[in-house]
Order: structure tokens, then sequence, then C-alpha cells
């Protein structure tokens, strides 16, 4: 018998005494979904016909933003994605880079941004646990996770809780699934009252012969259903996060999924075990757009077809309909297709680990998604190519940011007691000690963390072995703002000089690309523009991109975020006892600055918190001068020569003298280069591809430098308690660390505001 047609069209699914029929899709209905009437129209024309609910729904995800990267594709696709140390680029659930010996780094980052900022805690919980499934899905183990925070003004009334929820959240998966939390980010700005950012970011380690991919192949073969049970939580969330808020956001709160990081550790463990057999043919996470996007996603990059039986799906809620189950985001699950001779042994492994496994469906040379519901009706009958190939990609109008006009650094009115705007800068949102966020993650969990948060970038040891991975994550929004090419470059370059000052050397980055509404030309013009500079970057560096995430509509009531493009950058240490921190070590040793100073401060930090402004240009980024300051320095380091070392960024040179002392406990006198910019220019101008090193063999360094035509300058030596700068101010280290301390937690416990 043919199954009943519903008003709009489309095959029924049964009757559910409990709920009332599906309705007649309108216009209404389709604009709800996200959807425009193009689309709609579009969606008709390739379908013949009217769609149900269930495939409206289905094709509302995977044609959303967050999933089909319609507005964003046309650009991405001008990254640079190859190297010989690149085994698998974009695409995937997640690059993968040759690491040696056998072996491979597999890392991803992905936002969680609009789920928490509605529910900070699990949005930000079940991003950490979304980031996780993308790499051990690919067979890797975890070794790594990080992060990339942003909030609003600390004084908006609520930053703090958004904070204390996602820092909490963060903590509370990563620490209980057993996976160390080891370096990233925290930033202010009242650009992100309305949209906080969290980008999290995870590092796995597997063979190179056992590298997992999802693409289904052989028709007939099972497609099986492990992990939790689908309940009704993050129904929507994909097209949530592919959408501006407004006033009305709160009500979005049920589209939030929740997470259980224990039974994602079984999951990892029974992955883990079913990967050492030669049973699954292709893996696919459920993250966005849940059942729907991984059976989607298999069968498209399969060129297969794949029939599913819905009853057959663990339900944790009764009354589920097709509807509900496809849109689903429920946590912790995943689907695979299996070796037909495997299933009873996959059976065991999952049984075993106290997880739901079901087949439910199989492969077939139909190129259709068929949803198969009670009575074997047909709930859905959608062509797999309309939904991937045949979704919408639109080259959105663009128009360039307007370039900053010059500032003139001597010509301000620079305070007289620069030691006091030192204690000053060390104290504000930006630049004081984020120790109060990363002592709630566990950073040294599986024992391996070399490097700990705190430094330029964390490193960990590959179990068993003398190398290590070291990991970043990096972005300068306001430069981005100000000039995006110069912006996305200066992003790429910041992450490749924090693995270079470890002694690492950088292999390849995934980025998240945060911006507000891409249909307007000014926002697709920043989206443009760092994409530009990013590219430059990633070319001029050999540091390719392997893996991303995008990031639309971060705007509330038409008020977007600053152009966030977060750099996920990885590096290889051949062996880790080689590797340096941040930290003067003992007394005695000379301090050399490594690099170019012109003491640019527009948009700098000092500009900013200092003397209350927000303009100029950005500084600029001479990428031929960060590749060769930046090998020279590695080469440094492995030769023996560096004792620390620390890159330039936020806050310039003033800020990494402290923040050196300040991590050795030990004080340091330096002297300004005769000749150079004014002295509030020169300890807090932030100009690019700069290093500080300690050595103990300041010629052999400086002979070397010249050598190379890297410039360098002796500042001074380490010792004393003290930080001194000759003819400007000594301050004790004790002082800087009063100053450096004291306002995230004061924030937090609400005694502090700005």
């Amino acid at each position: 018998m043919a199954p009943e047609r519903t008003a709009a069209g489309g095959p029924s699914t049964p009757a559910d005494h409990n709920r009332p029929p599906e309705p007649a899709i309108t216009p209404a209905i389709v604009a709800e979904h996200g959807l425009t009437t193009d689309e709609y129209d579009r969606l008709v024309r390739g379908l013949g016909r009217e769609p149900n609910l269930t495939e409206l729904g289905i094709v509302s995800v995977m044609w959303s933003e967050h999933c089909s990267y319609k507005s964003s594709k046309v650009w991405l696709k001008t990254l640079p994605t190859e190297g010989p140390q690149v085994i698998q680029g974009p695409g995937e659930n997640a690059g993968v880079v040759d690491i040696g010996d056998g072996q491979a780094a597999i890392f991803k980052i992905e936002s969680h941004n609009h789920p928490s900022y509605i529910e900070p805690y699990q949005g930000a919980a079940t991003g950490v646990g979304g980031i996780l499934r993308d790499v051990f899905t690919m067979g890797a183990r975890p070794i790594a996770n990080l992060n990339a925070l942003r909030f609003g003004d600390p004084k908006h009334p609520k930053t703090r809780h958004l904070v204390a929820g996602v820092v909490a959240g963060i903590g509370g998966y990563g620490n209980c699934v057993g996976i160390p939390t080891v370096g990233g980010e925290v930033n202010f700005h009242p650009a992100y009252n309305g949209n906080c950012l969290v980008n999290a970011m995870t590092i796995g380690l597997a063979p190179t012969d056992r590298i997992f991919y999802a693409r289904a192949a052989g028709v007939g073969n099972p497609v099986v259903y492990v992990g939790a049970r689908t309940g009704r939580d993050g129904i929507h969330g994909a097209t949530m996060a592919s959408a501006e808020f407004s006033e009305d956001s709160e009500a979005k709160r049920p589209t939030v999924q929740v997470g259980d990081p224990f039974k994602e550790k079984l999951l990892i463990e029974a992955c883990l075990e079913l990967m050492a057999e030669d049973a699954i043919i292709a893996i696919q996470d459920m993250g966005a757009a849940g059942l729907t996007s991984s059976s989607v996603e298999m069968a498209s990059k399969g060129g297969i077809g794949i029939e599913m039986d819905l009853t057959a799906v663990p339900l944790r809620e009764a009354g589920m309909v097709p509807y509900e189950i496809m849109l689903s985001e429920s946590q912790e699950r995943m689907l695979m297709v299996l070796r037909p001779e495997a299933e009873a042994k996959a059976r065991r492994i999952f049984e075993k680990w106290e997880l739901d496994f079901a087949v439910v469906g199989r492969l077939t040379d139909t190129g259709k998604l068929v949803l198969k519901w009670t009575d074997g009706q047909v709930a859905a009958a959608l062509p797999i190519p309309l939904l991937v190939d045949e979704a919408p990609m639109y080259e959105r109008p663009w128009e360039p940011t307007p370039a900053r006009p010059p500032l003139d650094a001597a010509a301000l009115a620079h305070p007289a007691n620069l030691g006091a705007t030192l204690l000053k800068l060390l104290g504000t949102p930006d630049l004081c000690s984020r120790r109060w966020v990363w002592e709630q993650y566990d950073h040294l969990v599986m024992g391996e963390t070399v490097i700990r948060p705190g430094g330029d970038a964390a490193l960990v040891r590959i179990p068993g072995q003398k190398k290590g991975i070291a990991a970043t994550t990096d972005c300068t929004p306001r430069y981005c703002f100000a000039d995006p090419v110069a912006g996305g470059m200066q992003a790429v370059a910041e992450s490749w000089r924090n693995l270079t000052a470890t002694g690492a050397t950088p292999l390849a980055v995934t980025n998240n690309m945060n911006f507000g509404n891409p249909q307007k030309p000014r926002i697709m013009g920043q989206f443009a523009g760092c994409i530009q500079g990013m590219s430059a970057a990633c070319r001029a560096l050999d540091y390719p991109v392997v893996s991303g995430n995008v990031s639309l509509y971060n705007e509330t009531e038409g008020s977007a975020i600053l152009p966030s493009p977060v750099i996920g950058g990885v590096g290889l240490i051949d062996d880790v006892a080689r590797a340096v921190t941040v930290a003067f070590k003992a007394p005695g040793e000379s301090i050399l600055l490594l690099g170019s100073t012109h003491g640019h401060l527009g948009q700098s930090i000092y500009l900013r918190d200092i003397l209350g402004r927000e303009d100029g240009p950005p500084p600029p980024v001479d990428l031929a001068a960060e590749r060769r300051t930046g090998d020279f320095v590695r080469r440094q380091i492995l030769g023996g020569n560096v004792l620390a070392c620390h890159d330039l960024s936020d806050g310039g040179l003033g800020i990494a003298l402290a923040e050196m002392a300040l991590a050795g406990d030990l004080g340091a006198t330096v002297a300004l280069p005769e000749g150079g910019p004014v002295p509030a220019s020169a300890l807090f101008g932030e100009d690019q591809g700069r290093y500080l090193i300690a050595t103990r063999a300041p010629e052999t360094v400086l002979a070397a430098a010249r050598e190379a035509g890297v410039p360098a300058a002796m500042l001074g030596m380490t010792g004393g308690d003290a930080l001194t700068v000759t003819g400007v101010f000594s301050i004790s280290v004790q002082d800087l660390r009063r100053a450096h301390e004291a306002w995230l937690p004061a924030y937090m416990d609400g005694k502090a505001t700005e």
C-alpha cells in the first residue's frame, strides 16, 4: 500500500495518537526553519514536490550556515591546505598531520558560541564533548584540550555569570573525561556583550596506518548507532547557530544540548577498542544536526544511499517522532558502518562498556536518504546530493574595511610614571593572570604535560617517547576589526611564534572563524579580509590549514562581535628536554631582544586601557621577517643557546619582561636601546615578529643573528628581586605579582568590576 500523503505532498509518518498530525508547510513554517523563499523554491525544484515537515527539518539543518558553510565556502577554498606533513586536510572530522615514527596528530577547533551564551555550563561542556568526538572518531586517543574564550565588558551584568558557567563547563567535562586542558586564551570586550565566544580544540594521537574516515561503502552493509540514547535536547541547535540573537534568546534554551562526560569516556574506550579490530568501514560522530548530518555526510562522501529504520533508534523519551529523532543533538552518540561479519563482535564491545548498540539501517545504491517509521511507512525520502552537493552556496557582496590613518605615537600625551602604567596594565582584564581559569582545569591528568598553561604554548609529551606536541590558540580581534587583512596575518603569525618560542617546529593550523552576519557587506568584508591575511601568512610560513569551523551570525539586536579568526596551532619538538619556557631561570642571564622595534601603538592595549583610545592601524606584519626571525630563534633554542624565550604580543616589551620575571620569580635590570622610540612606545608598543630570550652565550647569539640578518639588541641581565628599566622605573617582583594576580579572582568574587 502506498504511503499516505500529507497536505504538503510528501510521504507521511504514521499517526501518533498523542500528538497532532504534521502540519501543512506554510511560508511561516519555512521561515521558522531558517530557509529563505528562494531556498525553499530551490528545495521544491530539486525534490520535484513539496516536502513534508520531517524533510523540511532535515533540509533546514543540512542547508544551514552551520552545516553547509554556504556563505564562507567560496573563501575557505582559497586557504592553503597541503604540505608534506599533511595526511588529511579540511573536509573530514578533523585534520591529520604526520609526526614521524608511524604516528599522526589529529586535531580541530570548533565553536559552541550560541549555546554557551544561552546556557553557559552545558554550552561549554558539550562544546568540549563535541570536539573530543571529532578527534577520536578518526581513531585518535585525545591527549590535550585547549580553548579560546571571549566575553563582554566586565561591567555588563551578564559577563560574570557567563565566565563562571563557561569555565565550570569546560573544566567539568574535560576533567571528568580525563583529558588535560593545557592552554587557551581569555579576553574581554564590549563587542561580546551579546555573544560570548567559546571555541574548543582537541589534539589526539593515532597510528598513521589506522586512521578512520566518514566515507561509507558497501551496499548492504549495516549502519550502526552507538553511545547514549536520543532525547529531545538540542533540536534545531544547528539552525539556532545560523541566525542572529534577539531579545528572546533565552527562549532558545531547549536547543542547548546536555552532556555526560562519563558516558563520553566510555564511548572513547569502546570506539578505540573496536578500532583496533578490522571492523569499521566508516564512522562519524553525531554533532550538529545529529543523526541527520552523520548519516547524510557518510553517505555523501561514499557516493551511496542509506536507509534507516527510525523505530530501531535507542530513545530516552517517549513519543518521539521522526522529525525529533533526526534533528536531536543529544550528546555522546556515534554512527558507523560496519563490516557485516564484525557486527556481533562490535555489539559485545559496546555492551561491555554499557553503551547502546543498535543496527538502524543499511547502505543502498539509491543515492537517497530514506527513513522508515512504524509499519514500514516512509517518513522521509530525500536525494543525498540535494542535501549536500546542491546546497546553496553564496558569493556574498562584501566591502573592504577602510584603512585607518596612522597614529603619531610621539605626539600622544603619555603618563609620566611608566612604572605605575605597567602595574595598571598588568592588572587589566586582558593582561591579568588567568590562573583563576586554568587552575579549574586538570592540566596534568595523563601525566604527560611538560609546559603548563600560562606561557606561550603548551607542550605535551608523546607517551613513551622523547618528542612532544606543542599547541596554542591565538587571535587579536581588535587588530582584525581595524584591518582584517593585517589582523588575519597576525593571528597566524602569533600562533607560529608561540610554538617557535618553545622550540617546536610549527606543523599546521586549525581555525575557528567567528564573525557577525555575513549578509552585511561590511561583515562579509571582514571575513574576506581575514581569510586573505591568513592565507598569505600560512603560505609564507609553510603552515597549512588542515581543519576548522565557521561560526557566523554572532550578533544580537544587530550588534556584531569583533571579527575573531581564532588560530589553533600545532607544532612538534623531537625532544621535550630541549624545550624552553618563558621563565627567567637564574641570575646572570643576558636578556636579548630579537626583531625590530618601532614603537607601534595603534590598536595597542596601552592605547586603549591607558590613553582611552581605540584607533590607528594595527601593527604591520612582515611575513619574511617573521619567518627569518622565528627560524633563527628555533635554531638557537634547539642548539642549547636559549634558557628562556617569550614572544612579544599584547602589551609589548614591558609586559613580556614582567611575565618572564613573574614566571621565574626573578628580577632583571634592562635598558631601552638608545635612539629608539619614546619610552612609552618602546615599552608598550606592539611591533610584531619579536622575541625576548635569556642566554648564557650572548655573543654567540648576537654573532649568529648578524649572520642571519636578524635585528638583535642586548637589553640587560637577570638578577635581584625587582624589574628595573634604567632611568624609567624599578618595581619589585612581589608588586608585579600583586598587580597581575589580583583582578580576576576579585572580579569573580564580585569585588572588582574593571
